[in-house]
């Protein structure tokens, strides 16, 4: 069973759409009892990550949340501003402190003037449509995933000094590297809407749910 964690915010019903299509048992619950019966978690979340940070510490969900994964081991898929949280630090109107997961902090695309094909465009932020992934060889999914490497993003913060380490998959939008899939232990995060991805992003649900961590 996954556990959909909610928190007030985010595309939850979505996310459980896409679990009941690729048959994976999932709840959508704030209650954290019922939560701990689950095997797997997944964060998900649209909107301003301080909002998102007051949710969470005002449910008492932000400490539940690190005692499941810390101490717990549970595996857990932070998706877009859910992914965010599971980094060190966000400077989204101001600063708030993530979960800790795995390194990294959370800043702002900046809106640019930018060459391609010849003609000088200006790159809009947000990025909102389908980019192509590129993915580290030491992805379990790179090699199946390669032939339609394309997600849907929509975020105007983007995660900046990460471990190398960590990071599985990446984007790239103009002179922005977009870190897409990072995995530490039985953590997870993708930057982009999974349950939006169409075959690509789908698969990608379905390892987490059927195969992360086993």
């Amino acid at each position: 069973m996954i556990g959909i964690i909610d928190y007030g915010m985010g595309n939850l019903h979505s996310v459980y759409s896409a679990c009941q299509y690729l048959k994976l048992d999932a709840i959508i619950s704030s209650d954290p009892k019922q939560l701990e019966q689950c095997e797997r978690l997944i964060l998900p979340g649209v909107g301003a990550f301080g909002d998102m940070d007051h949710m969470l510490r005002e449910s008492g969900l932000y400490d539940w949340i690190k005692n499941q994964v810390e101490v717990c081991h549970k595996p857990i898929l932070g998706i877009c501003l859910g992914m965010q949280a599971l980094f060190d630090r966000s400077f989204e109107f101001g600063e708030y402190e993530g979960l800790h997961f795995m390194k990294g902090d959370i800043c702002p695309l900046e809106s640019l003037r930018v060459h391609e094909k010849g003609k000088e465009v200006t790159l809009t932020v947000p990025q909102i449509g389908w980019n192509k992934l590129y993915f580290s060889y030491d992805f379990a999914l790179a090699d199946e995933l390669a032939a339609d490497p394309y997600v849907y993003f929509d975020h105007s913060y983007a995660l900046m000094h990460w471990d190398p380490a960590d990071l599985k998959a990446y984007a790239q939008y103009g002179p922005y590297v977009i870190p897409a899939v990072l995995i530490h232990n039985n953590v997870m995060g993708c930057q982009f809407h999974p349950e939006k991805s169409g075959p690509t992003g789908l698969r990608i649900l379905e390892w987490f749910g059927k195969e992360f961590c086993v």
